[in-house]
């Protein structure tokens, strides 16, 4: 069964850091960069979002009488057999399971130029993410 709480309070977590990010994400690239601590924000909000959204994957995920994925990218793409994103969408935002994995374990030194873009997906992505959730949890 669905825990409406865990997943609402995640919902909520993720909107109030993506809200956050609201006034980094408007800057341009060069003014982006010329703040080194620009970067550090979003990485860590970016990491935030992506792992409270891994969170909910598994959830409803396994909850749906899934199997657990296999790891991060499989529980986005996972979303679309329970009807929940569709499979463009699913492989599109799995994606950020690997941004995740890279900042959390600094991997080859991260590109500032590919976080912005990263964040610019983000704002676009996560807002469509998290209405597709609560729509399909309002449903079953």
């Amino acid at each position: 069964m669905i825990d409406a709480e865990l997943v609402t309070r995640k919902l909520l977590l993720i909107t109030r850091d993506l809200e956050a990010l609201g006034p980094i994400a408007a800057k341009d690239l060069a003014t982006y960069l010329a703040t080194p601590l620009d970067e550090i924000l979003v990485e860590r909000y970016l990491e935030r979002m992506i792992g409270r959204m891994i969170d909910i994957n598994f959830h409803l995920i396994t909850e749906a009488g899934h199997p657990p994925p296999a790891d991060y990218y499989a529980s986005f793409t996972a979303l679309a057999d329970p009807k929940i994103l569709d499979r463009e969408f699913a492989s599109r935002i799995a994606g950020c399971a690997g941004l995740r994995n890279r900042i959390v374990h600094e991997y080859n030194d991260l590109d500032s130029a590919k976080v912005h873009e990263a964040l610019q997906a983000a704002m676009h992505d996560i807002p469509l993410y998290l209405t597709k959730v609560r729509e399909y949890t309002s449903r079953v």
